[in-house]
């Protein structure tokens, strides 16, 4: 007998759990969508050729190649050929330049989607990293040039799916890498190659700690002390306001080109993002933010939660200049942002700030005797008619052992249907929560307990 286990790597959770996964799923789309971007979906399996636009390098050590059991044997025969045809999406972004690449002439621009679904990396299995995961990405893709105004935007909306997630309070950090970069080229630091590696150290600045930094930049890169220490005030910069953004914007004066149009569009970001309502306390300049990826190239974001930064960024992404230049000739900019949920629901729930001790169902009907099923069975339609997720008991038991059924799978409401009741038109409620339980008539039943609910929505947390 084979002993069931999953792989090492993935998430499955149990029914509670998975409703509330479930539920940030649901809220993410909802406020993507009360945004105005549209759903898509692509194929978990991509062309080799299509995902690995660049050959070697850490992303190929990590990607899943697919195969038939035909094709494998094959393989093995002697008449197979390179790398296999088929792999695993590693993130949604390379899908999503091979997609509006394609379908380029058939799309609106500015293009806004977005995109829920798993992906998949080889990373080595740990607590809190999966190889199987779920990310949650929005982009807006321009046709030729994209404003600057879509990089205000995204604040708005990471603003909006943090808040309804009631997670406790967060910061949405922003940093233009033009900035960075017209910095770094003041202090010498002109070679892309080494500006590249210098952007990803202090990207490290809050993870690794400024001691760690330093002496890689001088150790490492050979850069002079006095460079790194200019460096370091330079990433270490953060506001508390947006008044003291916008000051701390102002101070850096002149500079180069880069640095120049690299202030003007981050002052740009922080005015609109003001207008878009984000309160003041929800964002913040920090210079370190550079993302790694060399793929960025203005606006970039990370959020972090305030009670917990060691959870790290919930919440990531920036502007980038071309997203399909492998696939198109067309110029294609675009800004987006990215939450791997998986990840991000694995550390809320270590962290204690989920509530999973729930069900998707409301109600049960319990049934004490299999003479009044058809009578359980029309109860439990017309709650459905009436919006509640209900169950019904299908096997006569003991009253005691039904209620504690419905106690332990986290079902509120419980109507029991007896002789009394069948006989006066009317039913019994269990409130389990309340611990309290009433008769109603059976055709006001569904108006009850949608009033039942509501008082219990605006009564105060306790």
């Amino acid at each position: 007998m084979i002993k069931p286990r999953t792989p090492p790597g993935v998430m499955e959770l149990l029914p509670h759990d998975q409703i509330a996964f479930q539920r940030l799923l649901d809220t993410i789309r909802r406020n993507f969508e009360r945004f105005g971007f549209l759903p898509v979906e692509t194929p978990v399996m991509e062309l080799s050729e299509v995902l690995l636009t660049k050959s070697g390098g850490e992303t190929e050590r990590q990607v899943y190649f697919v195969q038939s059991t035909g094709a494998l044997n094959k393989t093995e025969g002697g008449s197979g050929e390179g790398m296999p045809e088929l792999a695993l999406r590693f993130d949604l972004t390379v899908p999503l330049a091979r997609y509006v690449a394609e379908h380029e002439h058939e799309l609106a621009f500015p293009f806004r989607r977005y995109q829920m679904q798993r992906v998949y990396r080889g990373e080595r299995a740990q607590r809190g990293r999966f190889r199987e995961f779920y990310q949650c990405d929005i982009d807006v893709i321009g046709k030729d040039a994209l404003s600057i105004r879509f990089d205000a935007e995204l604040p708005a909306v990471i603003h909006a799916v943090f808040s309804e997630l009631n997670i406790g309070a967060f910061t949405i950090q922003l940093n233009n890498r033009k900035l960075m970069r017209g910095f770094f080229e003041a202090l010498g630091i002109a070679d892309g190659e080494q500006q590249a590696l210098v952007l990803r150290e202090v990207d490290k600045l809050d993870k690794r700690g400024e001691g760690h930094v330093r002496d890689t930049l001088v150790d490492e890169f050979g850069l002079a002390d006095d460079v790194v220490a200019r460096i370091l005030e330079f990433v270490k910069v953060r506001s508390t306001s947006h008044a003291d953004a916008i000051a701390k914007l102002d101070a850096l004066g002149g500079g180069s080109e880069v640095l120049r149009e690299g202030v003007q569009e981050l002052r740009e970001v922080l005015e609109l993002v003001h207008a878009l309502g984000v309160p003041e306390s929800a964002y913040a300049l920090n210079f370190s933010i550079a993302r790694g990826l060399d793929y960025y190239t203005g606006t970039v974001y990370e959020t972090t939660l305030n009670d917990y930064p060691q959870i790290g960024s919930i919440c990531s992404g920036g502007r980038y200049e071309n997203l399909a230049s492998h696939y198109t000739k067309s110029k294609l900019p675009g800004v987006g942002i990215s939450i791997g949920l998986t990840r991000l629901f694995w550390q809320l729930r270590e962290a204690g700030l989920l509530d999973t001790a729930q069900s998707t169902v409301q109600v049960l009907v319990t049934q004490m005797d299999a003479a009044h099923l058809p009578h359980c069975l029309a109860v439990a339609s017309e709650l459905r008619h009436g919006g509640f997720n209900t169950e019904v008991v299908m096997e006569p038991s003991k009253l005691g052992k039904q209620f504690k059924y419905a106690d332990r799978a986290g079902i509120r409401f419980v109507v029991v249907l007896g002789e009394d009741e069948i006989a006066k038109d009317t039913v019994t409620v269990k409130d389990l929560r309340r611990e309290d339980q009433f008769e109603v008539a059976r055709s006001e039943l569904s108006k009850t307990l949608r009033v039942e609910l509501a008082q219990a929505q605006a009564l105060p947390q306790g």
